[in-house]
């Protein structure tokens, strides 16, 4: 095989699902809508008892073949006997992205189980442990695949033979992962409630290969979840998300601030709430953020402001996102138990 070819799929191996910005990565602005890609014990961490809802992200256009990735998740949770506060979360990610001129698409399923012990009812308090174990399919499409024998007296001609022997355009590797979170709230009202976490992926450090050259190893990630949530009036709150991740050499890290303005009902739920916000990735974007939720339904678009070394290429240019969720409460299922305790994110 050329060298030119090696390299590119050496680039292309190397993408696996979990790395930074710097490569051609699956990553989301808005991380903090779902959980299992991030921390698998953070599933079924929010103030409802089920949420679905799906991603699409479009990126890099403006320069180059875009990054289109595209999810769909769902989590539920359940109580754990009649006198207890803890609860079983499960929930299952599947999510597909086309990358780049060799067209490689990844295709991922994850399953994922939590289970939150409470350690304190008054508080809030929660210590969270979660697993997701999945699987991952690489391929690429061959006939979008350049290499130096075409390129004749300085010219490329498609018709020159590649002399290339493309034994498999697949590959396939399964992945394991788990994850702690603890999250409570102070304040006589509980009105501040804070959680921080930290999962590890690729723990088996799968190896994986196009070639019959030696595969390349899954270096493990760590990411780090932490988040703020406070009122500061009866309709009016904020939240603060970080979030960092660190695999081999990469690493990413996203921070920032969402208000969101709500109107209640005398039920004391929203009816509907405005949510605006902006977050910075470190040396690579600053990403505003909208998000509209009427009843059990949200909606969310952010925008990534290129900033890093491609902003003159792309002119500040770097992809949207849409978010779209429907969460709510288990109330009058029969046989499932109502608990008012649970966290407010």
């Amino acid at each position: 095989m050329k060298k030119s070819l090696k390299i590119a799929l050496l680039v292309a191996t190397a993408s696996a699902p979990y790395l930074c910005a710097a490569q051609a990565d699956i990553h989301f602005s808005q991380f903090y809508e779902t959980s299992i890609l991030r921390n698998p014990s953070l599933t079924g961490v929010f103030s409802n008892d089920f949420k679905i809802g799906g991603y699409y992200r479009n990126q890099w256009s403006s320069i180059s073949h875009p990054f289109v990735t595209a999810l769909g998740y769902g989590e539920v949770r359940f109580p754990i006997g009649h006198y207890s506060n803890d609860y079983l979360s499960i929930g299952l990610l599947g999510v597909t992205d086309k990358a780049g001129s060799l067209n490689q698409n990844i295709t991922s399923v994850y399953p994922a189980l939590n289970f939150s012990k409470s350690l304190n009812t008054e508080k809030n308090t929660y210590l969270s442990v979660g697993f997701t174990a999945g699987y991952t399919q690489y391929s690429f499409d061959k006939s979008s695949v350049t290499v130096d024998n075409q390129y004749q007296s300085g010219h490329y001609d498609p018709n020159n033979p590649t002399f290339e022997n493309f034994t498999n355009t697949k590959m396939s590797m399964w992945d394991l992962g788990a994850g702690i979170n603890y999250n409570t709230s102070r304040g006589p009202a509980n009105d501040v409630t804070y959680m921080i976490g930290i999962a590890g992926y690729h723990l088996t450090q799968p190896n994986f290969s196009y070639d019959q050259t030696p595969a390349v190893n899954a270096n493990m990630r760590w990411n780090v979840n932490g988040a703020v949530a406070f009122n500061v009036k009866d309709d009016l709150g904020f939240q603060v998300h970080t979030n960092f991740a660190l695999q081999g050499t990469y690493m990413e890290w996203v921070t920032g601030i969402l208000g969101t303005l709500s109107d209640e009902n005398p039920g004391n739920k929203p009816s509907y709430a405005v949510t605006a916000g902006v977050f910075y990735r470190f040396q690579d974007a600053i990403i505003p953020v909208v998000k509209l939720r009427y009843g059990k339904t949200a909606i969310g678009v952010s925008y990534d402001v290129n900033m890093s070394t491609l902003k003159q290429a792309s002119k500040l240019r770097g992809g949207y996102e849409i978010t779209l969720s429907y969460s709510g409460l288990f109330g009058g299922v029969p046989g499932v138990v109502k608990k008012t305790v649970c966290p407010k994110f």
